[in-house]
């Protein structure tokens, strides 16, 4: 079975010469439907990897209106599900309103994150004048996916299979309205809560909530903050959230004149608030440790007296040698760039008793988008994973694992001119030791013009693909995935 369910018509101008709309971030139009009898196999697909891998990119449809950001890009979800040797894919673009507005006019309505001064509509996220694009982060909750875009939209929900639009969780959205659900919500497999954020520029704060396993919306309270913040990352653990206040965000002086100018701010610490989960509005207590950002965390846990936390930082997130009246696709990739930002795991540690803070660094790679094994999210775990990077450009060209036990690494590059996105661990079914199982990610071939799903034995990735599934038409490169296992889409059904 190979399908085109539907093709969207692409309006981006054949001239338009933006680095994050042609190559590798192409965007794609066709929506497929596709098995492994009518997709190419490489090697043998294990019969014990059962569930879906689904990753979100921001895929533009429509010519924009002035310059474009690589997140500024329609959301459109890939999914890869096995069972029992077998795998299913299909892609399908996330219907938001603005989405749909856009189709309907045949044209961009609204700027990207970089002009949103240009609006002419309602928008959305903590700014309140973007498109609702839905396009970074995806997760699965209460038995249907949940993506949003990072700065904050509606919760739109999709079946994790077949990817059928759902709409906005009517729950969530009665109770966080315009202000959307920022991306990096995390879900404790062991209780089936999820926590999540938002930050509006008005008032200035950090609303964060917890939603228990069936969808209910069990708290949802305000954090103050002395001036609009950007916070990405959020952390979870067996009794805390944690808040991350860091010093980039907008400057505060220009925001009163209508300018909007992300800056770090290395006289400022980096904070991070923590509350009980289960007394959401309790009094914040207040963490500092030096100047740095923090993107994303492979995992939150308590050690005794202490939560830690596993996290890529930057101490200088702005990149060097651009200055403020470089090219903005210069700029924009000085900040995408790992290899200038500088991003390396780091292990945070903060003492609930004391007050005192510690840092240290875990390893000298470059690296970004960490994760660990849904099992483990916000409890003790042992192996984390993560992509490694392109000098230079926005591309993942391999992945590490890191046996934090033993300060062992290991890792495979995926080749030349081969990038993938954001990789995520699959255990075996029945296994009960961390990595036994799979690591499962969208891989890009730009030299053959193609794309595959790659299937990695997670104790042993150094050997390369066990199996790889050749996608119907290379796809465009993306970010955030998560990988949903078998007993959840059974189980988690609501």
């Amino acid at each position: 079975m190979l399908e085109i369910v539907n093709e969207e018509q692409l309006t981006i101008r054949a001239d338009n010469k933006s680095p994050f709309l042609n190559g590798a971030f192409m965007p794609n139009s066709k929506e497929y439907t596709a098995d492994t009898e009518s997709l190419e196999v490489i090697g043998d697909i294990p019969a014990d990897l059962w569930g879906v891998l689904v990753r979100n990119t921001h895929n533009q449809v429509h010519e924009p209106l002035g310059k474009y950001h690589p997140f500024d890009g329609d959301g459109m979800l890939h999914a890869m599900y096995f069972n029992k040797g077998h795998a299913e894919y299909r892609n399908r673009f996330i219907h938001t309103t603005g989405f749909l507005a856009e189709k309907a006019a045949g044209r961009s309505l609204w700027p990207g994150i970089l002009e949103p001064e240009q609006r002419a509509y309602r928008g959305w996220g903590a700014i309140g004048a973007m498109k609702d694009n839905a396009g970074t982060d995806v997760i699965h909750h209460a038995g249907k996916l949940l993506a949003t875009m990072s700065q904050g939209s509606e919760p739109w929900r999709l079946d994790p299979i077949t990817l059928e639009n759902l709409g906005p969780d009517p729950k969530l959205a009665a109770v966080v309205g315009n202000d959307g659900i920022a991306g990096e919500f995390k879900v404790d497999t062991r209780t089936g809560d999820m926590v999540f954020l938002n930050y509006p520029e008005s008032p200035p704060c950090i609303n964060i909530g917890i939603t228990n396993a069936i969808g209910d919306v069990v708290d949802y309270r305000r954090i103050d903050l002395p001036s609009p913040r950007w916070p990405h990352d959020l952390g979870i653990t067996e009794n805390y959230i944690i808040v991350h206040d860091l010093p980039l965000f907008f400057d505060p002086d220009l925001l009163k004149e209508g300018k909007r100018e992300l800056r770090f701010f290395p006289n400022l610490p980096s904070r991070f608030g923590i509350v009980p989960r289960q007394d959401l509005h309790a009094e914040v207590r207040w963490f500092e440790t030096g100047p740095a950002f923090i993107l994303h965390s492979a995992n939150y846990f308590e050690q005794g007296e202490e939560i830690v936390m596993d996290s890529c930082l930057s101490f200088d997130p702005k990149g060097p040698g651009v200055g403020e009246d470089a090219d903005h696709n210069e700029r924009i990739m000085a900040h995408l760039d790992k290899h200038k930002t500088k991003t390396r795991l780091h292990r945070i540690r903060l003492n609930l008793r004391t007050g005192e803070t510690s840092q240290q660094l875990i390893s000298d790679e470059i690296v970004e988008f960490p994760v660990c094994a849904n099992a483990h999210k916000g409890h003790p775990y042992r192996y984390a994973y993560a992509s490694l990077f392109e000098p230079g450009k926005w591309l993942m060209n391999g992945v590490i694992k890191f046996d934090l036990e033993l300060n062992k690494t290991y890792t495979y590059h995926y080749g030349e001119n081969r990038y993938g996105g954001e990789v995520h661990f699959a255990p075996r079914t029945n296994t009960e030791q961390e990595d036994d199982g799979y690591l499962v990610v969208f891989v890009q071939d730009m030299k053959e013009d193609r794309s595959e799903c790659v299937i990695l034995n997670a104790q042993a990735i150094e050997e390369g693909p066990i199996a790889s599934i050749v996608l119907p038409e290379r796809i465009q490169t993306g970010t955030h995935a998560c990988w949903v296992e078998g007993e959840r889409l059974r189980n988690e059904l609501v």
